[in-house]
């Protein structure tokens, strides 16, 4: 018998890349209030956060490590260029410092994956668009975080298109 671990399933990895791209959100959002520094809010999300149980019975899902660290590390290297981006996706009255501190790090998140990438723009769009439905269900939120991100992913990757 031996002790290594088992293969991930697809489904699995999917799931885990997905709980990684939220909790890059999270960590954009608390870095931007806080003011703490990329290296102890990852540590900090990697020790409390990463499949931790919130309730009795109730365990948060492990996250992608090298992924979720990805996000964080390309979001504060070319914060810039994403923001940049994104300014340019928003009406012009709108500028990213304008709007909602939540959308500002799930635009700097999904801007670091189109930049750096590492996934098919159209994941990339899907992924935060469901992130954007989990923070707004009402739903006006995810219509509008498509639009940036589908403007964003023809900038950053127009062969894609």
């Amino acid at each position: 018998m031996s002790d290594s671990p088992q293969p991930l399933s697809g489904n699995k990895k999917r799931q885990m890349r997905s709980a990684a791209r939220l909790y890059a959100v999270q960590a954009l959002f608390q870095m931007e209030h806080s003011g703490q520094g990329v290296d102890s809010v990852c540590a900090e999300f990697l020790e409390h956060r990463f499949g931790a149980e919130v309730d009795e019975g109730t365990e948060m899902i492990d996250g992608d490590i090298d992924l979720f660290r990805a996000i964080l590390d390309g979001a504060v290297d070319r914060q810039a260029k994403i923001d940049q981006m994104t300014d340019r996706a928003l009406v012009a009255k709108w500028p990213i410092a304008r709007i909602d501190p939540t959308l500002r790090a799930l635009f700097r998140a999904a801007g670091a994956e189109l930049v750096s990438k590492s996934a098919p723009p159209r994941v990339v769009i899907s992924e935060f668009v469901d992130i954007a439905k989990s923070f707004f269900p009402e739903g006006r939120e995810a219509k509008f975080v498509n639009a940036v991100l589908d403007h964003m992913a023809r900038e950053a990757l127009p062969e894609e298109f």
